[in-house]
């Protein structure tokens, strides 16, 4: 964790709560070890979604589909959700979950690499929540960048990576280093790029909110 666990734990017992078809979810997530998003995190996504009001949303990574079904039951009913995941074994999973919660026609599932997939979207997003392969953000960012529309919410999930990403590159295990790297060149391009307003938080596994206001 990267804030203080009793803190943490004061904070999530005044949460609450998601539907109960979201809650079961969740803890079959967790029997399973899928990992979904954290429930500090949760609540911050309800609550910008509450503020922000998207009416289109892409989701970069979709797991078994938890972050997806939370977007969908809290965003505007006629919100349309555009999610992409190429973990084979976790698409029928998160297809039977959207059928199972009756939000088949409210989210789409497009199958395949991110960096691919991206490439052949047009139009534009309210909201792009990215949830992936932490190492692969920094490659999504020009097409993430093209696809948000103006004054559009970019989210980035993770992107602290449970503290990692504030040591020295050799102080993290060799196998993350390429992580860590890109990880500290995505943060950079989100903090410096005129057309991004952004702010980092401590939530979860660290959260970056990045508003885009032109440029």
């Amino acid at each position: 964790m990267i804030t203080n666990e009793r803190m943490v734990a004061f904070i999530n017992s005044f949460d609450k709560g998601n539907t109960p078809f979201l809650n079961q979810l969740e803890q079959e997530a967790k029997a399973d070890d899928v990992p979904i998003i954290r429930p500090q995190t949760q609540s911050l996504l309800r609550f910008l979604l509450a503020v922000k009001k998207p009416m289109q949303i892409l989701e970069v990574g979709t797991a078994v589909g938890f972050s997806a079904l939370l977007m969908s039951e809290y965003a505007p009913k006629d919100c349309h959700i555009t999610t992409i995941e190429k973990y084979e074994k976790r698409i029928p999973v998160a297809k039977k979950n959207f059928k199972a919660a009756g939000k088949e026609e409210n989210i789409t599932l497009l199958e395949g690499d991110a960096a691919d997939i991206l490439k052949t979207l047009d139009g534009s997003y309210d909201l792009i929540f990215m949830d992936a392969a932490k190492g692969q953000y920094i490659h999504f960012l020009q097409d993430v960048m093209r696809l948000l529309s103006d004054g559009g919410l970019l989210i980035s999930d993770n992107v602290l990576q449970d503290g990692d990403v504030l040591e020295s590159r050799f102080a993290v295990t060799r196998r993350n280093r390429t992580i860590h790297s890109r990880m500290r060149e995505y943060l950079y391009e989100l903090t410096h790029r005129e057309e991004l307003e952004t702010v980092i938080l401590q939530a979860g596994d660290g959260v970056a909110l990045s508003v885009k206001v032109g440029g």
